[in-house]
């Protein structure tokens, strides 16, 4: 049996004139950005026969030519007790959990942590079968880093219909963040469309050919060196708010992957963001009733929220 790897060639289609590289890998392949920028950097990727980088822009009809990539090893769903995630609400067709900081929504490719779907399966609970092996019942996510309510599928009724109650934005999803100085407006919208990090593969931006994305935030309590804010999401990109916030020159405290003050989130004894989902609403699977599941803050970031409301009197 032959090891040589596969290549595959085809043309750029017209509608994906002027993309870069590793978007249009991604769009004909169904790689991951993360995965086609990989593939370009190792010499994988030969438009109309010259090496291709991942930022160069292709051309419609043009030859794109792949080295593809060794099949992945299937993730695994490993069945473990997730330390402090609470059960908020449990009925046939969903479960609402509070999501602690350190835990995936799911398995993925490197993550060796605990994930909500793993401490689901330990505490016997059934879900949907729908959606990847991987992402079973898995109708949104929460980033690892960010604390806070999450609704998995039980039927696959309701993974069907919360997806799409997702997608045509019908969920209420409220945050609670502490930012770093005081925003102005103090009750606005943040509409700036959020990509990669042009030169930063973990980190997301507001670019210029990035997704639509729109946050709305509104002051809770003002303190003497943050705000406390209230937010809405109208789109649900990765790590939304935390880029908006940092585009909005108010990074949430603690963040220092996006630009957070490290001597502030030490003084407030975090070692994560102040970003906290604590409330989610939507029309029921079961029947379409409006329900809303509310939480409090987990104790970290309450004690952050004590220590800087103290400096402040």
């Amino acid at each position: 049996m032959s090891t040589l790897p596969e290549t595959r060639t085809l043309p750029v289609p017209e509608g994906l004139e002027g993309e870069r590289v590793d978007a249009a890998l991604a769009r004909m392949f169904g790689f991951s950005r993360t995965k086609a920028a990989e593939l370009a950097a190792s010499g994988k990727v030969r438009v109309d026969g010259s090496e291709a980088g991942k930022s160069d822009r292709v051309h419609g009809g043009a030859w794109l030519e792949v080295e593809m990539p060794p099949p992945a090893a299937p993730v695994r769903i490993v069945a473990e007790h997730v330390e402090g995630m609470h059960i908020v609400h449990d009925d046939d067709d969903i479960v609402v959990i509070n999501k602690p900081v350190g835990v995936a929504a799911h398995p993925s490719p490197g993550w060796t942590g605990t994930t909500v779907i793993g401490g689901l399966a330990a505490a016997g609970y059934r879900i949907s079968t729908s959606g990847s092996a991987e992402r079973q019942g898995i109708v949104h996510r929460l980033d690892v880093g960010t604390s806070g309510l999450m609704v998995v599928a039980k039927s696959e009724r309701a993974y069907t219909l919360l997806k799409q109650q997702f997608r045509e934005r019908v969920v209420d999803k409220r945050y609670h963040t502490l930012v770093q100085g005081h925003p102005d407006p103090m009750s606005g919208t943040i509409d700036a469309p959020v990509g990669r990090h042009p030169t930063h593969d973990y980190k997301w931006a507001v670019t210029a050919d990035g997704k639509p994305s729109v946050t709305h935030y509104d002051l809770i309590e003002a303190f003497r060196a943050a705000s406390l804010l209230d937010v809405k999401l109208e789109t649900g990109r990765t790590h939304q708010i935390r880029v908006h916030m940092a585009a909005h020159r108010h990074p949430c405290v603690g963040d220092l992957t996006y630009g957070a003050d490290p001597t502030i989130a030490k003084r407030l004894q975090l070692t994560r963001q102040w970003l906290h989902a604590v409330k989610l609403s939507f029309e029921h699977p079961s029947d379409g009733r409006w329900v809303s599941y509310e939480t409090g803050y987990p104790a970290d970031l309450q004690l952050a929220l004590d220590i800087i409301r103290a400096e402040s009197e």
